[in-house]
């Protein structure tokens, strides 16, 4: 018998492992892929071309855990980019994003954008330092019945009451409205010119299927500033080898700690007997039993699929058939025989912004049509799309003299408003993202060796992003902080003992962050000190 078995072995999945088996528990992973890491992974996908096949760059990666399970030591290495991003316009002009540039270039479009940069990236980083610090930390949690639990969590949310009245009564309205407007007014009120608006507002729709004008978005764009690279604040990077060298050093953390690791194993069901889950039971007839049992998959796939109905609270099955999934995401992985010659900035030696992250998306205004034109008709017309080439970094991941690049594009609608399926339409929107491509780049579509395409529904069936939500559930304020994944729920265990939630569909939610993962071994851990996980629990 095993103390903890983990469904899904994705990057959350795998921290929770480590930290579980740190503290001497016996730990079983089981991932129904033949590849261990969920979502951040790295395949090769056409002979000689190698690429992380769904996420696909690294920042918000905790740093406390890449010490815990000193992944370093276990061969994962992140580059910084030369610059954040390069945004190539219409018109033939560009802005670049980052390497002590950005003042100077936006001041081609506005002086007083410029002038204002300084302030603005103060305010948003005061801000982010307290969602920063909330990253760890399992959220107050709306309880009934205890006065002693109640106290627990009155204190747990005066902590995050003092650092919010420490930012002033000033950034204190940053904050609201960070939490609750759309990035597009947000970004409006402190900038005139296009280009700054549409960088700044591109990460407020990445995983989002929204118009930047949506109220809250602008607290996606937040959730993407709070992360680093080698200690940079809010820089983003490569990881050599791609997304699955992270995930790779995690299980090897995770291994040498003595957890057992099952691949092309799915889980078919968790048994639950007198109220509690004690184990699971896979696609292989095997039944794995187990004093508690966490999950890092869709918390939809986990408590509409692997449990019984009739285990579930009524009002808590019927929140969780309306957990909201779809971030509007259309991936694709392309081959190249030479880098993108851009009309705006051309040259095809590999330069830095070749190395950067390369949106296509010159306005708030076109992002907002694309997220109409993939409510109407099922696909933006002019989508957006963020190219990264991570071989001009690391050479690994292609022959000499030849790339790889990333497509993450949206708009596109989880499901299609006419019914059809993603399979009979995937083909014709992977042309239109090259074609896209090659406007801006007119040697892009030539170029091309291979494609790799993850439509919503491809996503859906390959890695159990529901609706190819990469978050696990969308980022709105329905379902962030206490409310993750509902009410009553968001210190990471659910209504049946013994059953927590360790992925992206708690607290804080997606991205490669380890977070969910970290905090869900810590309440396990705090369950098996209160003897609230069964006292029998099997020490090495």
């Amino acid at each position: 018998m095993h103390d903890v078995v983990i469904i899904g072995g994705g990057h959350n999945g795998l921290v929770c492992s480590a930290y579980l088996a740190m503290a001497g528990l016996k730990v079983i992973v089981l991932d129904q892929r033949s590849i261990v890491g969920g979502a951040a992974v790295t395949e090769e996908f056409s002979p000689g071309f190698s690429n992380s096949v769904a996420s696909y760059t690294v920042s918000l990666l905790n740093p406390k855990i890449i010490r815990d399970l000193d992944l370093a030591a276990h061969g994962l290495r992140i580059i910084e980019r030369p610059i954040s991003n390069f945004l190539p316009l219409e018109d033939g002009r560009f802005l670049k994003v980052g390497g002590g540039q950005t003042k100077q270039q936006v001041a081609k479009f506005s002086q007083k954008d410029a002038d204002r940069l300084g302030d603005y990236q103060a305010r948003l980083d005061a801000v982010a330092d307290v969602l920063r610090a909330a990253v760890l930390e399992t959220p107050p949690n709306v309880v009934e019945g205890s006065p002693f639990a109640a106290i627990a969590e009155l204190i747990k949310a005066g902590r995050i009451g003092n650092r919010i009245r420490a930012l002033g009564l000033d950034l204190q309205r940053d904050f609201l409205d960070l939490f609750t407007a759309s990035a597009g007014d947000f970004l409006d009120a402190w900038f005139e010119s296009a280009p700054i608006k549409a960088a700044f507002g591109f990460d407020s729709i990445v995983g989002n299927f929204a118009s930047p004008y949506a109220a809250g978005s602008a607290y996606v764009l937040l959730h993407h500033c709070f992360g680093e690279v080698n200690g940079k604040k809010g820089a983003w990077g490569h990881a050599i080898g791609g997304m699955g060298a992270i995930t790779q050093a995690m299980a090897k953390a995770a291994v040498t700690h003595g957890v057992d690791i099952r691949l092309a194993t799915r889980v078919r069901r968790v048994i639950v007997e007198n109220g509690r889950a004690v184990g699971v039971k896979t696609d292989k007839g095997e039944t794995i039993y187990a004093a508690a049992v966490a999950a890092g998959i869709n918390p939809k796939l986990l408590y509409l699929e692997l449990v019984d109905s009739l285990n579930l609270p009524e009002g808590f099955r019927r929140r969780m058939e309306n957990w909201s999934c779809g971030s509007g995401t259309f991936r694709m992985n392309v081959a190249l025989s030479e880098l993108p010659d851009f009309t705006a900035l051309p040259g095809r030696a590999c330069a830095e912004h070749h190395a950067s992250g390369i949106i296509i998306a010159p306005s708030l205004a076109y992002m907002e049509q694309a997220y109409f034109d993939a409510r109407t008709f099922g696909w933006s017309r002019r989508p957006v799309i963020e190219l990264v080439i991570p071989s001009t970094i690391d050479d690994s991941l292609a022959p000499r003299g030849q790339h790889v690049a990333s497509l993450f594009c949206q708009h596109v609608a989880p499901r299609l408003p006419d019914g059809s399926s993603w399979d009979d339409h995937r083909e014709t929107v992977a042309d239109l993202m090259i074609d896209t491509v090659d406007n801006y780049a007119p040697n892009f579509r030539r170029s091309v060796l291979a494609r790799q395409i993850f439509s919503p529904l491809d996503l859906e069936r390959t890695f159990g992003l529901i609706g190819g939500d990469i978050f696990h559930g969308s980022l709105d304020l329905r379902q962030i902080f206490s409310a993750r994944p509902m009410l009553g729920h968001a210190d990471y265990r659910g209504p049946i003992a013994g059953l927590y939630l360790c992925g992206s569909g708690g607290h804080p939610g997606g991205g490669v962050t380890g977070a969910p993962g970290h905090n869900a071994a810590r309440e396990i851990l705090r369950d098996v000190r209160r003897k609230r996980v069964a006292p029998t629990l099997g020490r090495r």
